[in-house]
C-alpha cells in the first residue's frame, strides 16, 4: 500500500506579468485635443506559501509540477487602473521549509497563520498621464508591465512534535505511540515497520496533551546517508524533546544508547543539546535483579525509566517526566 506521507515535492512556479500601462488619450466632445488619461496596469500574481494547520503531508501537491500566477491586465482609459492577476496560493503543513533548486533557504512555514510570498508578480506599467509635461502635453507611450518570474522551488516537510520517538528498528517505538495515543501505526517485528513518521496525541492530566512522532528506526551509518539516513534524522530536528528507546534484550545498551548519540550527533551536534529521556522498552521480560544490571550501564546524568507497552508498566511516569521536560523546553 502506497504511504500518503510526502515529505519532499518539487515545483516549478512563475509569478504573473504586469499589465501594460493605457497610453489612450481623452476624446469627449467639444474638447478639441483631450490631454493623456491611460491608466497603469495592475500588478501580476505573486506566488504565496501559506500555512495549513491541518495538513500533516506534501502529499497534496505530489503530483503538482507547475503553478503560473495571472497577468495584470492593461490600463484604461480615464486613468482606470487595470486589476490585479489572482495570486497562486501553496498550502502546506506546519513545518515546511521553502529552498530554491540549488538549496538556498527562502522561508518556512512553523506557526498557524504563517504566509509567506516567495515570487513577487511583474509591477504594472504607469499609464501615459504620468509622462505628461509642459513640453509634451500629449505623450503618446506608456510604460508594459514588468514580466513574471520563474524558478524552481523545493518543498521539505520536517515534522513539527513535541517528543520525537528515537530508536533502532524494532525498539518498539510503534508499539509505545499505538499505546500512548489514538494513533495506529504498523507494527511488526521486522526492521523498517514504519517508513514514514506516524503522529499521536497523547492525553495528559487535566485535559492536556502533546504529539509525539514515531520517526523510521534509526542504524548505525544514519548520518552518512545509510538506510534511511537523513529522510529519517531531519525529522527529529524540530521535535522539543526526544525519547531514545534501547530494548531490554539488547546485548549490549550502554553501547546502543553511544551509538544513538553518535548519529544524532554526527548529523547535527545541536541536536545533542536537546533535552532528553531514555526508555528501556519491552521491560515486562525484566526483573529487579536485571534491571539494577542494566541500571549500572547507563549514564547518571540522564532521566531513564523502564518502561513496557505490552504490560502497560511504567507509562505514567513517563508521561510525566515528558511533560516536564516539553515544559521546560516551553
Amino acid at each position: 500500500m502506497q504511504s500518503n506521507f510526502i515529505d519532499h515535492v518539487k515545483i516549478n512556479v512563475t509569478s504573473g506579468k504586469g499589465g501594460a500601462g493605457s497610453a489612450h488619450l481623452r476624446r469627449e466632445k467639444y474638447v478639441d485635443k483631450g490631454g493623456p488619461d491611460g491608466g497603469d496596469g495592475g500588478r501580476g500574481g505573486h506566488v504565496i506559501v501559506k500555512a495549513d494547520p491541518n495538513r500533516w503531508t506534501l502529499f497534496h501537491l505530489r503530483f503538482t509540477r507547475h503553478l503560473k500566477a495571472e497577468k495584470g491586465r492593461n490600463g484604461g482609459k480615464q486613468r482606470a487602473t487595470g486589476k490585479d492577476g489572482e495570486d497562486v496560493i501553496i498550502e502546506v503543513p506546519l513545518g515546511t521549509t521553502i529552498n530554491d533548486e540549488e538549496g538556498n533557504f527562502i522561508g518556512e512555514i512553523t506557526e498557524k497563520g504563517d504566509s509567506l510570498i516567495v515570487l513577487e508578480g511583474g509591477r504594472g506599467g504607469l499609464g501615459n498621464w504620468h509622462f505628461k509635461t509642459a513640453t509634451k502635453q500629449t505623450p503618446r507611450y506608456a510604460q508594459p508591465g514588468e514580466p513574471g518570474k520563474e524558478m524552481n522551488l523545493v518543498f521539505e516537510l520536517k515534522v513539527l512534535a513535541d517528543v520525537g520517538l528515537v530508536g533502532f528498528p524494532n525498539a518498539g517505538k510503534s508499539t509505545l505511540l499505538s499505546v500512548l495515543s489514538a494513533a495506529k501505526p504498523k507494527i511488526g517485528d521486522y526492521e523498517f515497520t514504519t517508513l514514514t513518521p506516524n503522529l499521536g496525541i497523547v492525553d495528559y492530566r487535566n485535559h492536556s496533551s502533546f504529539v509525539m512522532a514515531d520517526i523510521p528506526g534509526i542504524i548505525e551509518g544514519a548520518s552518512e546517508g545509510k538506510g534511511l539516513g537523513h529522510r529519517f534524522l531531519k525529522h527529529i530536528e524540530r521535535n522539543a524533546v526526544l525519547l531514545l528507546m534501547i530494548p531490554a534484550d539488547s546485548p549490549d545498551h550502554k553501547k546502543e544508547y553511544e551509538i544513538l548519540l553518535n548519529e544524532l550527533s554526527e548529523y547535527n551536534k545541536e541536536l545533542l543539546d536537546k533535552e532528553h529521556v531514555l526508555a528501556i522498552s519491552k521491560s515486562e521480560m525484566l526483573d529487579e535483579e536485571l534491571k539494577g544490571l542494566i541500571r549500572r550501564q547507563l549514564p547518571k546524568d540522564v532521566d531513564h525509566i523502564f518502561i513496557s507497552a505490552v504490560a502497560q508498566t511504567g507509562l505514567d511516569e513517563l508521561k510525566d517526566v515528558l511533560w516536564s521536560k516539553i515544559n521546560h523546553h516551553v
